[in-house]
């Protein structure tokens, strides 16, 4: 197996910007319906009960998600936990789009409303930890 699918398959896959939006419902709760999710996110979303349930099914497709049958509901739980998926995606963007090599202060996330004291500075300990830098490893 190629270097380049080893560091595809540990970063995993990345969610879309709406499927942030449902995922961060999922991260609140641990385990949803499609109706569940529907009802925390259509505020912000604006989108039909059918449009949640085929970014779900995408979602399910790509890997974001894991899904499983309760009591005869299909309900949908993250696949990967909060700060995984956030230090990846922070780790990117620095890297992609800033061009750092550096991870970013964790200063720039400390008005979350995402993240409390602990998990940010969980985060800031996976951001610096050496082996989570996949920038060398191409």
């Amino acid at each position: 197996m190629s270097h380049m699918s080893d560091a595809s398959r540990q970063i995993g896959p990345r969610p879309s910007e709406y499927e942030l939006k449902l995922l961060r419902a999922l991260w609140r709760a641990p385990r949803l319906s499609a109706r569940e999710i529907q009802d925390a996110t259509s505020a912000e979303t604006q989108w039909s009960y059918s449009a949640t349930r085929k970014t779900l099914d995408r979602m399910e497709e790509k890997g974001l998600v894991r899904v499983e049958l309760v009591h005869g509901v299909k309900t949908y739980a993250a696949a990967r936990p909060k700060l995984e998926t956030l230090a990846g995606l922070i780790r990117d963007f620095a890297r992609n789009v800033l061009d750092a090599d550096a991870p970013m202060p964790v200063a720039a996330f400390s008005h979350s409303k995402l993240l409390d004291d602990d998990e940010i500075r969980a985060l800031e300990a996976m951001l610096e930890a050496p082996d989570g830098d996949k920038s060398k490893r191409k």
